[in-house]
């Protein structure tokens, strides 16, 4: 399956991340020459303080470990681990091994091929597995918990009476495809940057590795997939703005790749291929979005794209599965909802859709309440299957979807989910949600964790702000760039909307975010405060300036096609110091937070983590200082660095690790929200 767009998985790998008299930072001014670095002595006064804040959640962290951990009891069943077909047998993850199981009826026999702990990798975290072609040899990638790079482990798997055998390893590797049984291309990883694609020759007698692309551009990532139908590889190169695809025939893996059209400002496109035909996703319809689109395999250049589907004004492509006789494509409608339209490849005017369940949230269904769904659609049929399921009826979940008016007018959607009617919520726990970068939607996943809010009488709001992909790239583009704040705006005028509905009260509001989304989070915390109690925050990006002025970082070349370069343009530079939540921080009654940071996280400079926590920490004092004998003292934020040693941008992935981080979350919201969480 294609994911659309293919820029934006890339775009999510690299998603990352002095004051004056005013507490303005002034942009004429370099802020290295006037930023003063954490000192020991604030290091350490934090550290003490969150140590200490955070014990006296330890008992009702553990109370919160128990539930969570049930919910994820009633679930176990659902499969979460890599799963790839060959062409006998299926191979899944167990563990930290891989084995694999006969496809023919009957065949129960289980095989170990790979284990990653007899390897010496007994704490690396398996990634991904390619079979090669005629299922002779398996590729598998592991990285450890405390790096992003990761080892490519090759496996012969020929079968009985062979047993499999470890064959050779390649280090920093990032994506891999196989073309036969004897050639392997990958893409080399060099500090979170993609730039190289290799060519592996087994049929040698010595394996060798040989260059067949280098990336000059250092605003592009470049990485390696497979077409559906195996027939072709591509090698991806993305930037934030622009795309370019090259083609490797596997047929003839050891010829040069062949450019499909060359890059051009602003153009994105993607590639798939059917019967010598490419069919091509690019945002060349009106308002800069997605159609679909195809061209001969020989002459693949723009000038012989032929329209094939362009999607009704207001509905965005989301995602497309290119079946034998049907292009099956997933669509957002002008009104939210996920639909499906299949597009007979013989006759393209006869296209048949089919709406999902509003609640869907992709072709996969999964928000935040229900356990994983399968269905099985017929575009020949024009019917979709729901795969039978035993259990227990679910309990009474509502679904509520929002359209609110933002500052300038433009209507912002809220997915709400809540267990008591829309009437009786005023009194009800609000954790909203935001991320609003890079055109990626927000994450509606299901989790345990949410499961079990809902289960207490919380809800959950998820706010589809500007800068993020819900309604088609042009939605991205008005709120990247110079168009950061109205994000903030977005978010703000969901928050008051469900307030003026009769959707709890700020006293009983909070907001999580991680990454990305920590921006328009910090930027609402330092612009609206009043509208909120308590904020977490995780592996968060805040020091958009400090990060942008450093081009010695890993990311910061590649996401200038985010948030702008204010090293070569004055307007990013006013403009990202207009919202940056590092340096925007004024003394004012600011909610209490939860920074979950990683000392490991090569995406987000923990010395912008540190900065931050120093300003919010001296700011909240600075407000309580300044109160009148007279005035009533609020109740005083408390702001809360859980420093994790080791980990990296994306959290724990042992199960224990990360159920304490969610259970620590949960403590921390009750609390600060005054609720009892043990009725």
């Amino acid at each position: 399956m294609i994911s659309i767009p293919v820029l934006l998985r890339l775009i999510l790998r690299s998603a990352r991340w002095e004051l004056r008299p005013n507490n303005k930072l002034s942009p004429s001014c370099p802020p290295q020459a006037s930023t003063r670095l954490h000192s020991r002595n604030t290091s350490n006064s934090i550290l003490e303080y969150s140590k200490a804040h955070l014990q006296k959640l330890r008992n009702q962290e553990r109370f919160f470990k128990r539930k969570i951990r049930a919910v994820y009891k009633r679930y176990s069943e659902v499969p979460d681990g890599i799963l790839v077909q060959g062409r006998r047998h299926v191979y899944f993850e167990e563990g930290n091994s891989i084995y694999r199981m006969g496809l023919e009826q009957g065949d129960q026999n289980v095989e170990e091929v790979l284990c990653a702990d007899e390897e010496g990798h007994r704490e690396w975290i398996l990634q991904r597995v390619r079979i090669s072609p005629g299922e002779r040899l398996l590729a598998a990638t592991l990285r450890t918990p405390w790096s992003e790079e990761a080892r490519c482990l090759l496996v012969r798997i020929w079968g009985p009476p062979d047993p499999p055998q470890p064959l050779l390893t390649l280090n920093r590797v990032f994506s891999f495809e196989w073309a036969t049984d004897d050639v392997l291309f990958f893409c080399s990883q060099e500090d979170l940057r993609c730039r190289r694609v290799f060519l592996l020759d087994l049929s040698a007698v010595e394996p060798k590795s040989t260059l067949v692309y280098e990336e000059q551009d250092p605003e592009f990532f470049v990485e390696v997939s497979s077409t559906r139908d195996r027939k072709l590889l591509t090698v991806n190169c993305s930037s934030k703005s622009s795309s370019e695809v090259w083609l490797i025939d596997c047929a003839t893996p050891l010829a040069r790749p062949t450019l499909v059209q060359p890059r051009l400002p602003g153009m994105v496109y993607h590639v798939e291929h059917r019967n010598q035909q490419l069919f091509i996703l690019a945002n060349t319809a009106a308002g800069r979005e997605y159609q679909l689109l195809r061209a001969p395999l020989v002459s693949p250049s723009m000038e012989n794209w032929q329209p094939v589907f362009t999607p009704a004004p207001g509905t965005g492509l989301r995602d497309m599965e290119l079946l034998r006789d049907h292009c099956v494509l997933a669509v957002r409608t002008p009104s939210g909802p996920l639909g499906l339209q299949a597009v007979p490849l013989a006759d393209p005017t006869s296209v048949s859709a089919l709406q999902l369940p509003l609640w869907a949230c992709s072709l996969k269904t999964q928000p935040s309440h229900y356990a994983p769904t399968l269905f099985h659609y017929s575009p020949r049929e024009h019917q979709l299957y729901l795969q039978a399921t035993a259990g227990a009826p679910l309990p009474d979940y509502h679904t509520t979807r929002l359209e609110v008016p933002s500052q300038d007018g433009i209507m912002v959607p809220v997915t709400v989910f809540h267990t008591h009617s829309w009437d009786d919520l005023k009194g009800a726990p609000l954790l909203l949600h935001v991320y609003g970068a890079y055109g990626l939607d927000i994450n509606m996943g299901f989790s345990p964790e949410k499961r079990l809010l809902l289960e207490e009488g919380w809800v959950l709001a998820y706010c589809h702000v500007r800068g993020g992909g819900e309604r088609g790239l042009g939605w991205h583009q008005a709120g990247h760039l110079e168009g950061k704040q109205r994000g903030v705006e977005d978010l703000a005028a969901c928050i008051q909307r469900l307030f003026d509905l009769g959707v709890s009260q700020p006293a009983l509001t909070a907001l999580t975010a991680r990454s990305a989304g920590a921006v328009l989070g910090g930027a609402l915390c330092n612009q609206h405060p009043h509208l909120l109690r308590a904020v977490t925050l995780q592996a968060p990006f805040l020091d958009v300036l400090g990060t942008m002025l450093d081009p010695a970082l890993p990311l910061t070349i590649e996401e200038r096609g985010e948030w702008g370069d204010p090293l070569s343009d004055p307007r990013y530079m006013d403009c990202i110091a207009s919202y940056c939540p590092c340096h925007n921080i004024t003394p004012q009654l600011y909610p209490s937070m939860l920074i979950t940071a990683y000392e490991g996280d090569q995406r987000v400079p923990l010395a912008g983590v540190w900065r931050y926590v120093e300003r919010l920490t001296a700011a909240v004092h600075a407000h309580v200082r300044g109160l009148s004998t007279s005035e009533s003292e609020p109740p005083h934020p408390s702001i809360v660095l859980d420093l994790q040693p080791g980990g990296d941008h994306f959290g724990p992935e042992d199960f224990d690790l990360s159920l304490e981080e969610a259970s620590r979350r949960l403590a921390f919201l009750y609390r600060e929200l005054g609720i009892d969480g043990r009725r």
